[in-house]
């Protein structure tokens, strides 16, 4: 059995999880709350708090899994991309924890990781895994990619977006409706309870298997300047239907560049991966997907949509088998990932 600690601090949330081989004994997350009152991530601040949330965090995860820090084999960390300050707290951290107890040294491509999540397994679980090879639709606030997965190492991005990603055209929008932040899941909730047909967007063109989302956004921002000429009052009596509709859209674009893909490329295995993927919507597009196209579709549970530190463990498990490691010197990188 070998034993892996993960630490994640990309962003905002300052995760740590201890893995025994695929399988999670602790995944622990703490949140930063503090940048909703200002519409977004603000990084200095998301540092400060890093570095006051990562001893707790990561004492709580060895607790929590019942292994003492003598018997971990390993220590995995994110070392981009991601907010350059936030990165260094969780980097510095890794490389000290590792050095004390003499551990090998592991660094995880962020995106990689959301990928690899699919293969976590939960105790007492045994759930079907992607078969190589298969495509992956990695969708967050920052990121927007179409993935090639050959092996867990060997991935090649064959699509992504040109401009905006698709989780920033949700947060983007849902700040346009003054929405609080983060507008992501907001939308999502309204969508529920709208016409996702009374608001026709448009689809923006982008080559081959890449995205393009500035345009919708734009579109987006234009019209309510202009429905709201007419009545002040419009985004409040019809937030549902905006919601329903730009959701619609958005997913719809989504779809139709991982159907081109999955054609392309002869491939039916499909998984979905990032912190949109938590999207209800996009969820049901798969699902539906699976039942009209015959794909097999795989799908995070919840917790695995957003920024953990499992990820960041089972990327270092089968980093640790292939005796993958890295040297203290390794720095944060900040853009890039994958490839």
């Amino acid at each position: 059995m070998t034993y892996i600690l993960g630490i994640e601090s990309s962003c905002d949330d300052t995760s740590a999880a201890v893995l025994a081989d695929t399988t999670m004994l602790s995944n622990v997350t703490a949140s930063q709350e503090v940048h909703r009152k200002y519409g977004g991530v603000v990084p200095e601040l998301a540092s400060r708090a890093h570095q006051q949330n990562i001893v707790p965090v990561i004492h709580e995860a060895l607790q929590v899994a019942g292994i003492p820090k003598e018997e971990l084999h390993a220590v995995a960390f994110t070392r981009g991309p991601g907010l350059l300050g936030s990165l260094l707290v969780g980097t510095s951290f890794a490389k000290a924890f590792a050095l004390g107890l003499d551990l090998p040294l592991i660094e995880a491509d962020h995106m990689k990781a959301h990928i690899l999540a699919h293969f976590i397994q939960l105790p007492a679980e045994n759930k079907k895994v992607p078969q190589f090879p298969f495509l992956c639709l990695t969708v967050s606030g920052g990121h927007t990619q179409i993935v090639l997965v050959r092996d867990y190492f060997e991935m090649e991005i064959v699509g992504q977006t040109i401009d905006d990603a698709a989780g920033e055209t949700f947060d983007k929008a849902a700040k346009i409706m003054s929405l609080p932040y983060p507008g992501g899941p907001v939308i999502d909730k309204l969508a529920a309870a709208g016409d996702p047909d009374r608001f026709p967007f448009p689809h923006p063109q982008a080559k081959g298997f890449d995205y393009s989302f500035s345009g919708l956004k734009t579109s987006f921002l234009y019209f309510l300047r202009d429905s709201l000429k007419n009545n002040p009052h419009f985004i409040d009596e019809n937030k549902e239907d905006l919601s329903a509709s730009l959701q619609k859209t958005i997913i719809s674009i989504l779809m139709h560049k991982l159907t081109l893909a999955a054609e392309h490329y002869g491939i039916n295995q499909i998984a979905v991966a990032g912190g949109v993927s938590a999207n209800t919507g996009l969820r049901r597009a798969m699902q539906q997907a699976q039942a009209d196209k015959g794909w097999e579709t795989f799908i995070p549970p919840f917790s695995f949509t957003t920024d953990n530190a499992a990820m960041i463990a089972v990327s270092g498990y089968f980093k640790y088998l292939q005796k993958d490691f890295t040297t203290h010197s390794a720095a944060p990188y900040t853009r890039g990932g994958i490839g």
